[in-house]
């Protein structure tokens, strides 16, 4: 198996630097610059894994793990965001959010919770 992994941030920068950090794990990469973008992608491919910026144009990232849960996905979300608070926290905790990580993040952390996420959920080992 060979996880596909969504990455969605309107940061184009920060989307093309988690790419960099995931590119060696053997992952295939998908990029959204919003929600919507987001939610096309994962209604058009087998996602595995969804990394989710809080605040963006359109659709924020809450509203694109809120969708994932009615849809009755079993996709892992991890909801990340400069700007954390306890209401975000409570609701993504609630929408059952894989992890919640406070930017800046650490890419050596970030390789092992993808990693993480994927060998919990799936079995999945790095290459």
């Amino acid at each position: 198996m060979i996880p596909n992994v969504l990455i969605t941030d309107d940061d184009a920068g920060f989307r093309s630097a988690l790419c960099d950090a995931l590119s060696d794990r053997g992952l295939t990469l998908y990029q959204a610059s919003d929600g919507d973008e987001a939610l096309e992608v994962i209604g058009q491919e087998s996602i595995h894994l969804v990394l989710v910026d809080v605040h963006m144009p359109r659709v924020t990232g809450i509203e694109v793990i809120r969708e994932i849960a009615g849809r009755s996905l079993r996709i892992p979300t991890i909801l990340m965001s400069a700007m954390m608070d306890e209401a975000i926290e409570r609701e993504a905790a609630r929408m059952r959010a894989y992890r919640i990580l406070h930017k800046p993040i650490g890419l050596r952390d970030l390789r092992q919770i993808v990693s993480g996420s994927l060998a919990e959920t799936y079995g999945w080992r790095p290459s």
